[in-house]
């Protein structure tokens, strides 16, 4: 039976993926390897393929596909934040877009009705959209080492246990949020020990809160997030505690959303750029209205403003703090406090993380704008390739391309999410592209110069040569 799908349909008319023309070099496994198979894995395999560039390899330190990425594991929104419109991994091929997955599911009245994606039907997408191109992603594969060689890069991986060393020109890191630091936790909750805390990244059995005092640090999305879940799972009472005196209820990227900002936002002067981040920064990461009040209709919800926690301490196997509005006991603390961004941070980058250029590197911001963590983020260029402090010391990190939230200063928005896969997912492969094609220059030009041999012979065409005919007219 012949499938008639969108996707099927969209993939007919695309017609094949171009055959690769990368030459192959000896000793080198991979063209391109590709750290983490979520949903910006899978675009860049839809982009590389449509670029011809097929010796690609995704790796992921997943166990399986169930575990790849966030969306069954640590989100826990109802929602996705972005609207349900947005662009995503389908770079433009509409068949292959969320809204021909959901009615072709669902129906078009239903994706009418739809406020924002759900969470776990952007999960079945994902999977959805992994077997349409029929992606082999190799699970239970950690990086954990990038060595640089003299016109490579040596992975080291664990596969299953096994230590192994795979040889490729180019890596994409799109390993999540993340993937270019750490999550981040207050000193405060750390001394704390670790049966009686969680950060939002992490894997919390949820159900095990029921009938506890669960406290939230933090006021962003994560935050609401966990405090619904908990509220939802049975907890006794839940307590969110922000240092701001008020929630976040407008997103700066808003700014940027039309398209002369957002395409054109990474040939912005430093100085704006850096401007706009501090902004993002200072007003604070917004929850969605719908996280709001999915905690807020409980009535054993209690937000604290302008409450910042200082040396808890444990007692009788619970955590009690003092605040100004009193003393407080709780059984579980999960911090919703986010990410840093610090290169040196990350094992893989052990090797190269001393010569990479970052943005305090770059450029020097006024005294009122000073941020440390702002400046710990890399300087990117163009196509997200890691550039080097001291030119000629460490040429190969241009060969290693961040797509995570590490190119948020250089990008202007949450990098590995949906809003940034349009404009940036093929800006990298053209970065990727272009590299490949100039460092083998002299066997392409031999390729596009050399004779063809013709399709067809002057007898072809001689009995249509001025003179010919009217010769044998005579």
């Amino acid at each position: 039976m012949t499938d008639l799908s969108p996707a099927a349909e969209a993939l007919r008319l695309l017609g094949p993926f171009p055959e690769n023309w990368v030459p192959e070099r000896p000793g080198i496994d991979h063209d391109v390897v590709v750290v983490g198979g979520g949903h910006t894995g899978a675009g860049f395999a839809l982009a590389l393929q449509r670029a011809g560039i097929r010796r690609f390899s995704i790796i992921d330190a997943a166990t399986d596909e169930a575990n790849s990425g966030v969306w069954l594991t640590r989100a826990r929104m109802n929602l996705l934040r972005t609207p349900k419109n947005l662009p995503g991994p389908e770079l433009g091929v509409q068949g292959l877009s969320f809204q021909a997955w959901y009615e072709e599911h669902k129906g078009r009245q239903a994706y009418a009705e739809l406020l924002r994606i759900p969470r776990l039907d952007w999960a079945k997408y994902i999977s959805w959209f992994r077997g349409r191109l029929g992606l082999s992603i190799r699970y239970d594969t950690r990086l954990l080492r990038i060595e640089p060689a003299a016109d490579h890069l040596k992975l080291h991986l664990e596969t299953g246990g096994e230590r192994r060393i795979e040889t490729t020109r180019k890596v994409i890191l799109a390993n999540g949020v993340a993937g270019s630091g750490y999550a981040y936790t207050p000193e405060a909750l750390l001394a704390l020990p670790e049966t009686l805390r969680a950060h939002t990244n992490d894997q919390i059995d949820i159900a095990s809160l029921r009938g506890k005092a669960v406290a939230v640090i933090g006021a962003a999305a994560s935050a609401f997030d966990a405090a619904g879940a908990a509220l939802e799972a049975g907890a006794r009472e839940v307590h969110l505690f922000a240092r701001r005196d008020h929630i976040a209820s407008v997103p700066v990227s808003r700014a940027r959303g039309y398209p002369g900002a957002y395409d054109n936002y990474p040939h912005l002067p430093d100085a704006l750029r850096w401007r706009q981040a501090l902004r993002f920064r200072n007003s604070g990461s917004t929850p969605t209205p719908d996280a709001v009040e999915r905690a807020v209709k409980h009535p054993n919800f209690h937000i604290h403003l302008g409450t910042e926690w200082h040396e808890p301490q444990v007692e009788n196997g619970r955590i009690a703090v003092a605040l100004d509005q009193g003393r407080f006991h709780f059984d579980f603390a999960i911090a919703g406090t986010g990410f840093r961004v610090d290169l040196a941070r990350r094992p893989e980058l052990d090797d190269l993380a001393g010569d990479i250029l970052l943005w305090r590197d770059r450029y020097v911001p006024p005294e009122t704008e000073a941020d440390e963590d702002l400046g710990a983020h890399p300087y990117l260029g163009l196509g997200h390739e890691l550039q080097e402090k001291e030119p000629g010391r460490a040429p190969q990190l241009r060969n290693i391309h961040i797509y995570n939230p590490g190119g948020f200063v250089s990008f202007g928005v949450p990098v590995g999410d949906v809003p940034s896969m349009r404009r940036d997912i093929p800006a990298v492969t053209a970065s990727i592209s272009r590299d490949l094609f100039l460092a083998d220059l002299d066997r392409h030009a031999e390729r596009v110069t050399s004779a063809v041999a013709p399709e067809f012979g002057e007898d072809a065409y001689r009995s249509a040569l001025w003179g010919t005919r009217w010769q044998a007219a005579e």
